[in-house]
């Protein structure tokens, strides 16, 4: 199955799926089945003995299992997720799934970062600011392996950049997507084809499968069915990020990187595009690192903020930030536009 749907081997299977589930995921798994298997078969055969014979009798008590057993199995699983929080099993959002350490970047004698430190946790939004100039997109590049680092490491998901081999960082690319400004679509191929990009480097999936789960993708990214057949030129610029966004989704990725998501949108349409980051984040589960200016963006939908300055990375909530005495992290969180968004999100 792994070999025809995913073109894997089952070898890459099981270590992605290591890689994807901790440990303890499997230890919970494996206490909470036997136990949802009991409940269901008592209840089956509870309600199965209570059958009088007839066909209408078989349908009701049949579905009164049902229900019985779905009711009993989410009261059951609420009961578990309590207690394995009360032993201190580990939570999954707590993993950092991308750790910098003493990064630095340099183009020639230009040093653009001199010791940057981040971790991003899993299921968080990450936003990235900073004045021009300040590698905020060189820092984006460095994380996803298109700029080498000076020194320091990069590491995505436990695995350091630059010390992969070329069917590992194939793995690894496949776990993160990403949204470049304006989309940057190809422009010869239409918003279907250009979602299907990733699926025809990735996978070995059929063109029918392909072409579904193109238009489920552009579904999502929130355009009309209609658009599946659009050129880029045809797109609005709005309705071009949001292609992009329907690619970056291609291969159901863990990690969502955006590089100034809102740019050259207007207000409304930025306000739009922001729920829908914060609409998938939520119901994917995705951890977004998103670099932007939009400071309506920062107050909508971002838990901590990575401010470059000083060639270094200076995080925190906004919160926090705004407390931070550094004359470019004052100005930017005390400005006359951040007092508006901080205004616009507390009304």
């Amino acid at each position: 199955m792994s070999l025809f749907v995913l073109d894997i081997s089952f070898t890459q299977f099981t270590e992605r799926l290591k890689e994807v589930v901790p440990i303890w995921a499997f230890w919970v798994g494996l206490i909470k089945a036997p136990v949802f298997g009991f409940v269901i078969a008592l209840i089956g055969c509870r309600e199965g003995l209570k059958v009088q014979g007839s066909a209408d009798s078989v349908g009701r008590q049949t579905t009164r299992s049902v229900v019985i057993s779905i009711f009993l199995v989410i009261v059951i699983d609420a009961v578990f997720s309590i207690f394995f929080s009360a032993v201190g099993v580990k939570d999954m959002t707590n993993e950092t799934i991308i750790s910098i350490r003493g990064l630095q970047t340099r183009f020639g004698a230009t040093t653009i970062h001199d010791g940057v430190d981040i971790d991003v946790t899993q299921g968080e939004v990450m936003a990235i600011v900073g004045a021009s100039g300040t590698g905020k997109s060189v820092l984006l590049r460095a994380i996803l392996g298109l700029v080498p680092p000076s020194q320091g490491t990069i590491r995505l998901f436990g695995k350091q950049r630059g010390h992969l081999s070329a069917e590992e960082e194939d793995v690894l690319e496949r776990r993160y997507g990403v949204l470049f400004q304006n989309g940057a679509l190809f422009s010869s191929l239409t918003v279907a084809q250009n979602v299907m990009v990733p699926l025809r480097e990735h996978t070995n999936l059929s063109p029918t499968l392909m072409s579904e789960i193109a238009a489920y993708k552009v579904a999502m990214a929130g355009l009309p069915r209609d658009a599946c057949a659009k050129y880029p030129s045809e797109l609005s610029g709005g309705m071009r990020k949001r292609a992009g966004l329907a690619r970056a989704l291609a291969l159901d990725p863990e990690i969502l990187f955006l590089d100034e998501p809102t740019a050259g949108l207007d207000p409304i349409g930025a306000a739009e595009f922001d729920n829908l980051i914060g609409d998938l984040q939520q119901t994917l589960g995705l951890t977004v690192v998103m670099v932007t200016h939009d400071l309506d963006s920062l107050y909508a939908i971002c838990d901590r903020v990575a401010v470059l300055v000083d060639k270094r990375a200076i995080i925190g909530t906004i919160d926090e930030l705004a407390a931070n005495q550094h004359p470019w992290i004052h100005d930017y969180f005390h400005g006359p536009r951040s007092r508006v968004a901080a205004a616009g999100v507390s009304s």
